[in-house]
């Protein structure tokens, strides 16, 4: 039976209530699992562990990058997810994942102050997005679309992927086979395969790259041996440290439009329209990455890869990511098979960088397409040149004891320039305005996700 768009609001909060699709044996044409349905347990299981093989690449591949543990960011994620659905009312389905926008301030955060001062700014990054989330329920997204129209988050979204691209220099100069048999590897797995194995290329393009890594002696399996079968996970103290926390500024941004796309493209697929949820998805992915900065994980975000396997399999409903999560927090208590995801040689994580970061970086030429940007108009041209630019130059600039990175000064750049242009060129008439921006029915950001 065909469904009809209802109200997020006209549904009282269900707990971990769900009502049985159907039969909960089959999907009748044109209709789908909605959040508050469920199929048989045993179906609903086996979606949850392809909600966790759809996240597993690319959650675990932020800590291998960044030297944090992977557990601890396997923990934090199983234990985001269920807050998400918690805080959300068992209404919004979601997979909490590592984010890659946190790569570059963690990795500039951990050389300038250690991990302490990169977990105190993936706390400071969860503790604003939670601000940002409380001020959205009670007063709308209309002031983010203004602060952030689409030719601003686009550059926002592709300065952090380009910035990103000189950490993969090193490798393909000194372990080249290692670093482009991955990335081939990845290319190829995305075409070769349909379904699930299309949308874990990633994953596969690592495994290939650290089999040729292998084969070449560049694995140490010392730390394997060592390390327990059950334990817990390793846990750090953050570090606030102020000269750090402007790297995380930008994040913000990301998190912000991940969120608003995710809640929408779940509000499409169900035919629900979901926007009263989406100050409470902000408040819980805040709350998700704040929790993971004070025990030693990354910061966390919605996650297209799982927005995938619902829309393969048509089931969203909220019992399946209990299981995903659940999942999860069993396997951050095998201490094995974090040391194991530790020994991922640098020369595969560039490898799989160069697809990566070049997918954050063309997601915000993607937001430009989408949303019309018009790059005849010098506005629009100078905002997105003079960010990416800065971001690209990666200088480091200190003012009054304060180190601002490229990132940091990049994003900085591009707000100021287009609030500054279109404030004078409203008040002269000296320049057209890119009307499209600034409509919030036009603007679609960050695909839910995108960016891990």
């Amino acid at each position: 039976m065909p469904q009809s768009e209802t109200t997020a609001d006209d549904r009282p909060d269900r707990g971990l209530g769900w009502r049985l699709h159907g039969d909960g044996r089959t999907i009748t044409a044109g209709t789908v699992v909605a959040p508050d349905e469920r199929l048989t347990w045993g179906r609903t299981v086996s979606v949850g562990v392809q909600h966790v093989m759809a996240m597993f690449g690319a959650t675990v591949l932020v800590p291998a990058i960044t030297g944090m543990p992977a557990t601890t960011a396997l923990l934090f994620s199983g234990v985001g997810t269920l807050l998400f659905l918690v805080v959300t009312g068992n209404r919004l389905p979601s997979y909490l994942g590592s984010s890659f926008a946190f790569i570059a301030p963690i990795t500039a955060a951990a050389a300038m102050g250690g991990t302490g001062a990169a977990l105190g700014g993936i706390l400071a990054t969860g503790l604003a997005l939670v601000a940002v989330g409380v001020v959205v329920h009670l007063a709308g997204t209309g002031w983010i679309h203004a602060l952030m129209p689409p030719v601003v988050m686009g550059t926002i979204v592709a300065l952090i992927g380009l910035n990103l691209a000189g950490s993969t220099t090193e490798s393909i100069q000194t372990v080249p086979l290692t670093t482009f048999a991955t990335t081939l590897a990845i290319v190829l797995s995305a075409v070769l395969f349909r379904g699930l194995l299309g949308r874990l290329s990633i994953l596969l393009g690592i495994i290939v790259g650290y089999l040729v890594a292998l084969a070449q002696g560049q694995v140490d399996f010392a730390p394997v041996r060592d390390a327990a079968w059950v334990g817990l996970p390793p846990f750090h103290a953050p570090e606030l440290r102020l000269d750090v926390l402007f790297l995380f500024l930008p994040v913000v941004l990301v998190l912000i439009a991940e969120n608003i796309g995710h809640v929408r493209t779940v509000g499409l697929m169900t035919k629900r329209n979901l926007d009263p949820l989406t100050g409470r998805a902000l408040v819980a992915d805040g709350l998700s990455t704040a929790l993971s900065g004070l025990g030693g994980g990354v910061g966390t975000t919605t996650y297209a890869e799982n927005i995938g396997v619902m829309a393969s399999s048509k089931v969203y409903s909220t019992a399946a990511y209990w299981v995903a999560g659940a999942t999860a927090l069993t396997l951050a208590f095998l201490p094995k098979f974090g040391a194991l995801i530790a020994t991922i040689p640098a020369g595969v994580a560039a490898g799989a960088g160069i697809i990566l970061y070049g997918m954050i970086g063309v997601m915000g030429v993607r937001i430009w397409v989408q949303n019309r940007v018009d790059f005849s108009n010098t506005i629009s041209l100078m905002t997105a040149g003079a960010g990416l630019i800065i971001a690209i130059a990666d200088p480091q600039l200190t003012v009054g004891g304060l180190v601002f990175g490229g990132i940091t000064l990049g994003t900085v750049a591009a707000l100021v320039i287009y609030h500054l242009m279109t404030a004078i060129a409203r008040a002269r008439g000296t320049e057209p305005i890119d009307e499209d921006a600034d409509l919030p029915e036009n603007y679609r950001p960050a695909e839910a996700g995108r960016l891990g």
